[in-house]
């Protein structure tokens, strides 16, 4: 029997190299870039070993790091472009009332009135808010955005997102 892999949040992206003795940067994903040093292993997305931070420092908001496996500016430009993960349980634990977005993922999602809606397969912003992708049981996925209105209810603890589509509002 094979081990499920553990569920991975992407908390960077190497953008290339920084000079020309190996180091390399690293556009942080985190709320604090600096934060991302807190985190010696990176994963790829597949969960395989990506980098390990062996220095770095904060630059113009990304991570400027040495890393064990490059040693070259060419090293570094070939691997340009890499995402970088942790496993969800390395990030620090939030407040009762608070939760990451990447708990979300996976939570049945119901109306106000406890009707089965589907479950949510991804949250994304293309740079206008947060959107809740929605898998309904039959059918193709759907946007919502993630505002009050739209989400008055998460409930983490009772695994459980309510949601009003705006045609319900009327």
């Amino acid at each position: 029997m094979t081990q499920a892999s553990p569920r991975l949040v992407l908390v960077g992206r190497l953008a290339g190299a920084f000079g020309v003795r190996g180091e390399v940067r690293i556009s942080a994903y985190t709320e604090r870039p600096g934060a991302l040093l807190d985190y010696a292993a990176l994963v790829r997305e597949d969960g395989s070993p990506g980098l390990t931070l062996l220095s770095g420092r904060v630059a113009k908001g990304d991570v400027i790091a040495r890393v064990r496996e490059i040693d070259t500016k060419e090293q570094a430009d070939a691997m340009r472009g890499l995402r970088l993960f942790v496993p969800r349980q390395a990030l620090p634990a939030v407040e009762d009332d608070e939760y990451y977005l990447t708990d979300l993922i996976g939570l049945p999602v119901e109306t106000p009135q406890g009707a089965p809606v589907g479950r949510i397969r991804s949250v994304q912003n293309f740079g206008a808010g947060d959107l809740l992708e929605i898998q309904p049981p039959a059918g193709a996925a759907w946007w919502l955005p993630f505002t009050r209105e739209a989400v008055p209810t998460v409930d983490i603890a009772g695994g459980r997102v309510v949601v009003v589509r705006p045609d319900e509002t009327e």
